[in-house]
């Protein structure tokens, strides 16, 4: 006979009127967690009760007393009696609630503890797809973030995460990747490309979040680039531009999707200033988002007149200055000058120096043969540099006829200018930047190629000469050895590194960004202070000489022998059809000496390896040998697997703070360096240096740039 199954009977529900229930010492939550009862009774008010409190009569000797304590849902209890309170809800209003059978065996801390526990929370992605559903239901962002207690910006972050790709969001929902992962992959909204980069890493052990959110926008361009502060989101969305944004952590504006529009609208925006400036009447203007350092090389820089200043700005500048020595005499013997006075005393400088940016004033004449320069600053504002004059458009300097039936210009005879010419058209050049074709991976460590040793070597020479142009004692003896050798040894005078003339060695190979590295910027300001200080009369130039004092004239004597500096590696030719390699060595053992003596230090110089001046330009074996130099073995290891583009830029960000150079960047030992000046190599069949060796290796022509490699072991 089979056993019948014993049925189980549901607690009743009813209504309660709020005065007669109140809190059981049974409640096991203790601690205040999850949301507060201030937003649970804002909650009630909008939508009501959701769930019934869970209760238990109240009994004494005589049996059921009618009040009811509530061992499950004291907070809920807690927001009803705020709302009571606040007389936004009656003290007899009926609260639906589930009575327990006072005889029941189960304690009242059991259904405390088990409504609790046994609750299962929502998994992150049904809260996603729910906030989507609302706002496809047509509530804004404002109105769900109101409904749920929390801000606008927390559910555009869950709007974005349910708009990943269904098959990626199957993937999380399985628990087949991190929240953080998934949070990654929102910084673009192209599902085929999330799918993609998944598809790349799902395999490998590393799928950091980082390294998705490179590999989802290697094809991009940050808004921090020059080109886009230049150019401006507005106008580049207005276009129809995409920019990325990382809802989750920092992306400093984000990521300009469309790198082609991007270029266009720069060139456009840099085309009508060009047109703007063209009405000037210049001969020529050249235009570049970026010019490369010593563009200006071999060109007269016009001397114009600042613009004069009107009557009213007269009165400005000298009211800012007496305010300015009022407020400084005020807190003279203050040791911290107050946060108002201090931020003042910033304004009116700030204000001081604008009026020191006023226009400059060119002679017409001079306008009609000089030319522009318009590009684009480090900060991604627009560069006009006016006035410079070709060697090609030079006045010729003639002689007067001697003789019969010559009569003298009248304009001359006056001292006049001779008339300007009418406005012309200038001729506006847009240049543009050549690209390297990537090297290919190989299974052996290659030399490195001929043009980036010297687009290195350029690096170091800047920065050898600004070291040289701040050790003046070293500047002296430098400049002394190459005249003892010019004097004394005269057939040993060639390949020197400090080329006294003084000739100013040229880049024509360099990286990107040359100009704007500290050592250049240094340099550039030095000269500048410098040349603001020589007198415009070059005929006076002795006597303003002669009244310096012994430290101006030697800080001036180096900052112009650091120009005759010059540590470049050239590609030499054994046939004599150019610079041998016998004279590229002496060149850079002399310049090893100089930058010993003025303790070079190519990290304390601010250079760093990134993808674009070396990482990106070497083999992979290449890479993980740098790595593996300046972060460890382990470091090398974690990117061994990794695609090259995608390992030179992890190696960038291992190597940022490692302090790590290659070779050619290093300072040279000093004992072998000494023993290579004591052997004197006196002809073309000695060694050369080791990041040189292998120099003498023949090649095709087309592999010029690929094969012709200077070895680095």
């Amino acid at each position: 006979m089979a056993t019948a199954v014993q049925k189980i009977t549901l607690s009743s529900s009813r209504d309660i009127p709020f005065n007669k229930l109140v809190l059981s010492q049974s409640n096991v939550r203790r601690v205040k967690a999850g949301v507060s009862i201030e937003e649970l009774a804002e909650d009630i008010a909008r939508r009501t009760l959701l769930q019934s409190l869970n209760v238990r009569p109240v009994l004494d000797a005589e049996g059921e007393t009618g009040m009811f304590e509530i061992p499950a849902g004291g907070r809920r209890y807690r927001a009803l009696q705020l709302l009571v309170k606040q007389k936004r809800l009656a003290k007899t209003a009926p609260v639906p609630c589930v009575v327990r059978d006072p005889a029941t065996g189960i304690l009242g801390e059991d259904d405390s503890l088990a409504e609790n526990v046994q609750r299962e929370p929502l998994h992150p992605l049904d809260q996603f797809r729910a906030f989507l559903t609302q706002r496809e239901k047509g509530r804004t962002e404002e109105d769900i973030a109101a409904a749920f207690f929390t801000s606008v910006n927390v559910v555009k972050q869950r709007l974005r995460l349910a708009s990943v790709s269904p098959a990626l969001l199957d993937v999380y929902a399985d628990d087949g990747m991190s929240l953080e992962q998934l949070m990654a992959f929102t910084v673009t909204a192209d599902h085929g490309r999330q799918e993609q980069v998944w598809q790349a890493i799902s395999s490998s052990w590393q799928k950091e979040p980082y390294q998705i959110r490179r590999m989802l926008t290697e094809k991009t361009v940050r808004a921090s680039d020059r080109r886009a502060v230049f150019v401006g989101l507005d106008a580049y969305e207005a276009a129809g531009g995409v920019v990325l944004r990382d809802l989750f952590q920092s992306d400093d504006g984000g990521w300009l999707e469309d790198i082609a529009l991007l270029d266009r609208l720069v060139a456009e925006k840099l085309k009508a200033e060009a047109e703007t400036i063209a009405a000037e009447g210049w001969k020529w203007i050249e235009v570049a988002i970026d010019f490369p350092y010593g563009h200006a090389r071999g060109l007269r820089e016009l001397d114009g007149v600042l613009a004069d200043l009107t009557t009213e700005e007269q009165a400005a500048i000298e009211a800012l200055e007496a305010e300015y020595v009022r407020l400084q005499a005020e807190h003279d013997g203050a040791d911290e000058l107050p946060d108002e006075v201090d931020q003042r005393l910033g304004e009116i400088e700030t204000a001081l120096g604008a009026f020191n940016d006023r226009p400059v004033i060119y002679q017409p004449a001079d306008i009609a043969r000089a030319g522009v320069f318009v590009g684009i600053d480090a900060e991604g504002k627009l560069l006009v540099d006016r006035g410079y004059v070709r060697p090609e458009d030079e006045v010729p300097v003639t002689e007067p006829e001697q003789g019969r039936g010559s009569e003298p210009d009248a304009a001359a005879l006056d001292g006049a200018e001779p008339s300007a010419p009418a406005i012309q058209r200038a001729v506006i050049t847009i240049g543009g930047q050549d690209e390297e074709p990537e090297d290919e991976d190989d299974d052996a460590v290659k030399p490195l190629p001929d043009r980036l040793l010297t687009e290195l070597t350029a690096e170091r020479t800047l920065a050898l000469r600004d070291k040289l142009a701040i050790t003046p004692s070293v500047a002296f003896q430098s400049v002394l050895h190459k005249f003892c050798l010019d004097v004394f040894i005269r057939y040993s005078s060639y390949g020197t590194a400090m080329e006294v003339s003084v000739r100013n060695a040229s880049f024509p190979v360099q990286a990107p960004g040359l100009k704007d590295s500290s050592a250049a910027k240094a340099i550039d300001a030095r000269h500048k202070t410098w040349d603001e200080r020589l007198p415009r009369d070059k005929a006076n130039l002795w006597d303003w000489l002669s009244g310096l004092t012994a430290d101006e004239q030697a800080a001036l004597f180096a900052h112009c022998a650091s120009f005759g500096v010059n540590a470049l590696y050239e590609k030499g030719d054994r046939y004599g059809g150019g610079i041998t390699p016998h004279t590229v060595e002496h060149r850079i053992t002399e310049a090893d000496r100089i930058a010993r003596a003025v303790d070079l230090d190519m990290v304390e110089s601010g250079w760093r390896p990134t993808v674009e001046n070396y990482l990106g330009r070497v083999p992979k074996l290449r890479i993980l040998e740098a790595v593996r130099e300046g972060a460890g073995e382990q470091a090398a290891q974690l990117i061994d697997h990794l695609k090259k583009g995608d390992m030179a830029k992890e190696a960038e960000r291992l190597l940022a703070e490692a302090g790590w150079l290659p070779e050619p960047l290093r300072m040279p030992d000093a004992q072998l360096a000494a023993a290579v000046d004591a052997a004197e190599p006196e002809g073309d069949g000695e060694a050369l240096p080791e990041f040189l060796a292998g120099d003498d290796e023949e090649t095709p022509a087309d592999e010029a740039d690929e094969s012709r490699m200077i070895a680095a072991e």
